[in-house]
């Protein structure tokens, strides 16, 4: 068991973490979440030793191995697969010595040790778990220098995995994975056999790996049972309790302070005006939830253009002469949401710059409307901001013919209130910058967004209010992302890119998942993902798997309508006692004895049926895992 005591952190004067406590169950997989800024990763850091607390601490069985990736990527001429064995620490000493020990018995000891920690098979371990990440053989040897932050990084993950720490500590472990290696990832962590301790932001990730969920607020920490859905449902009870409480005791108060002004004056009711006044200064106001700008994302409806916006007819498209993507034939209307799919090196990014205009065809024709207007995100933008310039400073310069109100305007669409607006840069978190730089693509109503990893920053509250945003804009968007949950909600059209060219992939983001999961295309390193299994034999594939679904999603169901029933005669139940006036006529007239009683009686019904339906979810899960 990890268990958490108390833990106060202060930097810069402020209070991060404030006596958080929570008690982690061996061996389980709990998503760590919460607001940006909440302090998750300083957490994450007193966790795995990096950071003293100003109070508390962070305990473990005696002996237990903890594995976290440091924020530097390895680099140096030695290759990621040899980066990846090297990882267990122990094997690679007692291999290195096996090579020069002449004596027999300690000859004996050390091939007794290699045996009985599965030494031999290591190597076709560390080459599968490269693989599932997105480096194919050739890669594997390729020096570590040859490679980009970002793939250094998944060098890194997978050396952490490879050495199987008994608790593991991920921080955004997706953020620089693509959809098919955050898929193999998910499948890996499901089978893990220590305590997982994950942050991440991505909703359908949060719910396919994790058991419990520990969230994060005003420096505590609550821990819940389930994935992130679970966790939402449980979640908005407290919170219809917590403004229930508060609506009653807004009440009470008024009441008092009614009563201590109309009688304060009084001699014969000064005593107890007094008494009253007592008992209102020792009243603990309940906090009210309160609103958050970063869940502000507002896009400018641009002026409608007549489709197409933009045409390609067998255009090829690369760089310095080399051709990236060939035979490309696309149309994008102004309407559309299109998603990307493929694995990181493919070429989406190509892509998505020659329809940004950033690259020229080499060959083909690509048509664009005069009049288009195109707002490009990357990531690049978010870091390249200049930390000593505010959001005011940065959007006036981009909008030097605008007055100032409308200025203000624009950064006040995505939250910047006049506080936000004057702070630097630098003072601003990853997401408040990721929002300035969506301010920023889009100061003039762009008719076509694109938007290449948006989310990287962003929690998980802020990203629905993206999608939110995205659904209400009127123009046409282009996304890359590995939020499936985001891929769903606002992508009508997928296109694939893959094998050097980009064509419409036929069927939903679930039977994509399905198509890379039977086709074992995650743990290659991309070119030929799809070219053994034809689209027919997919197609009937994916109707048998959505067939043995459905018994299980009417199951699933079921208990879903179930547990909502036995949850809202417990919220009921809770109003009747916290405000008697508002409650529902068949519980007015029982006691406050009778209405804890039935609480009483509920909470084991509930809990059995939440057992029930985490034991459907698994099994929908597993059934997916054996079509695979």
């Amino acid at each position: 068991m990890l268990t958490l005591n108390g833990i106060t952190v202060r930097l810069g004067g402020r209070t991060i973490l404030d006596g958080a406590t929570a008690a982690i169950p061996p061996r389980a997989r709990a998503g760590l979440i919460g607001r940006n800024g909440a302090g998750k990763s300083t957490l994450v850091r007193v966790i795995a030793g990096m950071l003293e607390p100003d109070d508390g601490s962070a305990d473990m069985p005696k002996d237990s191995r903890l594995g976290y990736i440091a924020q530097e990527a390895p680099a140096g001429s030695a290759s990621p697969f040899d980066t990846v064995l090297a990882a267990d620490i122990e094997r690679a000493a007692l291999m290195e010595e096996a090579e020069t020990c002449v004596d027999p018995d300690r000859i004996g000891e050390l091939h007794e040790r290699l045996n009985a920690i599965d030494a031999h098979t290591a190597p076709a371990r560390a080459a599968k778990i490269l693989a599932g990440l997105g480096f194919d053989e050739e890669m594997q040897h390729r020096a570590l220098d040859a490679y980009s932050g970002g793939w250094r990084m998944r060098v890194a993950l997978a050396a952490l995995l490879f050495s199987q720490p008994d608790v593991l500590l991920l921080d955004e472990p997706s953020n620089h994975l693509d959809l098919e290696a955050v898929i193999w990832l998910e499948d890996f962590l499901k089978s893990y056999r220590g305590t997982i301790i994950v942050v991440s932001h991505e909703r359908d990730f949060l719910n396919n790996v994790v058991d419990h969920i520990v969230h994060l607020e005003r420096g505590k920490l609550t821990l819940y049972p389930g994935g992130y859905d679970a966790f939402e449902r449980q979640r908005a009870e407290r919170v219809a309790q917590l403004e229930a409480a508060r609506a009653n005791q807004e009440a009470q108060r008024a009441k008092l302070q009614d009563y201590i002004a109309r009688n304060s004056a009084r001699a014969s009711t000064a005593k107890q005006a007094q008494s009253r006044a007592k008992a209102l200064a020792k009243m603990q106001p309940i906090a009210a939830m309160a609103d958050d700008p970063s869940l502000s994302f507002g896009f400018p409806d641009p002026t409608e253009l007549r489709p197409p916006l933009i045409t390609l007819d067998m255009a090829t498209v690369g760089y310095d002469e080399t051709p990236i993507l060939k035979r490309l034939n696309l149309r994008l209307d102004p309407d559309d949401r299109i998603a990307l799919l493929g694995r990181n090196g493919n070429g989406k990014t190509t892509l998505a710059r020659l329809l940004a205009a950033q690259l020229s065809p080499m060959e083909g024709e690509m048509t664009a409307s005069g009049k288009m207007k195109v707002g490009y995100f990357t990531q690049y933008q978010v870091e390249e901001l200049d930390h000593a310039d505010t959001p005011l400073d940065h959007m006036t310069r981009q909008m030097p013919d605008h007055k100032p109100a409308a200025v203000r305007a624009q950064l006040g669409r995505f939250g910047f209130n006049a506080d936000k607006a004057t702070t630097k840069v630098g003072k601003l978190s990853g997401g408040e910058r990721a929002r300035l730089a969506l301010a920023l693509i889009t100061r003039d109503a762009p008719h076509l967004l694109i938007l290449d990893e948006p989310t990287n920053h962003l929690d998980v509250d802020s990203r629905e209010a993206l999608i939110q945003a995205l659904n209400a804009y009127s123009g046409a968007v282009l996304l890359v992302s590995h939020d499936r949950h985001m891929l769903e909600m606002t992508a009508d059209r997928l296109v694939l890119v893959d094998d050097g060219t980009a064509k419409e992939f036929d069927g939903s983001i679930d039977d994509y998942i399905a198509f890379i999961l039977s086709s074992g295309s995650s743990a290659k390193g991309g070119g030929d993902a799809g070219s053994k299994v034809s689209k027919k034999d997919q197609r009937k594939a994916n109707a048998a798997a959505r067939e043995r679904f459905k018994e299980l999603s009417k199951r699933v169901k079921a208990i879903e309508s179930r547990m909502d029933k036995l949850t809202k005669e417990r919220s009921a139940i809770d109003r009747a006692l916290f405000d008697p006036a508002s409650a529902d006529a068949s519980l007015a007239q029982l006691t406050a004895s009778d209405l804890m009683k039935r609480r009483a009686e509920l909470e084991p019904r509930i809990e059995a049926i939440e057992a029930e339906w985490l034991e459907a979810n698994e099994a929908l899960e597993a059934d997916r895992n054996e079509a695979a």
